[in-house]
């Protein structure tokens, strides 16, 4: 195999946390953002496919990046409009509630494209994988990958605040499953979707679209659904202090796995307990991690003792 690459397509955004009315922490954000920086940390070849502005909040977005071995030259810089800010308030649960500021160009993703080999890795997904100002040319670069041999991972992050234009968003999402060679989505995901109660609902749901499924339950466990294998595995008890990024850094998780052991998108769907097992654990370590602080990516530290480990 020749030397893969990740890629990792989705909005870039600086987020703002809040807590009890005091904002508690200002980082850069983005579901695939976190997952690029939590995959740079560990040193792995990562590539961020976004935009965001040539202002401050742009300027320190990029260098934080660039810092945290994250490659952002297929990145839209864009000078028209401001970087998207997201307000996230968290409840008592420390849950994370939206409030999203954006100023996008009428023009948006002007860039170039990655050239795509067999067995890179595509990680997409989120509301930006339906939104419409940039779907023609996200989707001609996911439908070019998959057929070109690549492992697209597809995690549609749905919630409801979406649910009023669940109608008009259905479809782009089951098309994304059909590019797709491995849905990651939570309970959350499947019930708002689809209505899908449990982990075999929402493979019913979905296997004439994708045949492979990591269905993440929180506290209940990750649950594995391929032709070739059905599995539940475990999540560990903790007391979160904040819940943002954890879906992102699960991903982040069974990507570096998926990579390390050198599955190729052929393989998804054959595999037996022992390598999803690999690829569960790495994902549940990873998402535990970054529950442990209000940070949306592992930490430094966290990514120095797991380098040694492998």
């Amino acid at each position: 195999m020749q030397m893969r690459k990740i890629y990792a397509i989705g909005e870039t955004l600086f987020d703002i946390i809040f807590k009890d009315g005091q904002p508690q922490a200002g980082k850069p954000g983005g579901a695939m953002l976190n997952s690029t920086v939590s995959l740079g940390r560990i040193g792995l070849p990562v590539s961020l496919i976004s935009e965001y502005g040539e202002d401050d909040l742009g300027k320190i977005i990029d260098k934080f990046l660039h810092d945290n071995g994250v490659d952002t030259s297929n990145t839209d810089h864009f000078d028209a409009g401001n970087t998207a800010l997201a307000i996230a308030v968290l409840d008592e649960r420390n849950d994370a509630n939206y409030t999203f500021y954006k100023k996008y160009p009428s023009n948006r993703l002007e860039m170039g494209f990655p050239l795509i080999q067999s067995n890179d890795i595509i990680l997409c997904g989120s509301i930006y994988a339906v939104t419409a100002e940039i779907r023609r040319r996200y989707a001609e670069f996911i439908s070019s990958s998959k057929e070109k041999g690549a492992i697209v991972i597809y995690d549609p992050n749905f919630r409801k605040t979406h649910l009023s234009d669940l109608e008009k968003l259905k479809p782009l999402i089951i098309e994304n499953i059909q590019m797709s060679g491995l849905v990651r989505a939570s309970d959350e995901d499947f019930e708002n979707i689809f209505g899908a109660k449990d982990a075999d609902e929402a493979y019913s749901a979905i296997r004439k679209y994708c045949s492979v499924l990591v269905y993440t339950s929180s506290t209940e466990g990750v649950y594995v659904r391929t032709p070739g294998f059905s599995g539940n595995f475990p999540v560990r008890k903790i007391i979160p202090v904040s819940t943002i990024g954890a879906g992102d850094n699960f991903n982040a998780g069974m990507i570096t796995a998926i990579y390390k052991i050198g599955i190729t998108s052929d393989e998804l769907g054959k595999m037996g307990e022992e390598k999803w097992n690999s690829i569960v654990s790495t994902g549940v370590d990873f998402a535990t991690e970054v529950c442990l602080s209000y940070e949306n990516y592992i930490s430094r530290e966290f990514a120095d003792k797991f380098k040694q480990k492998v």
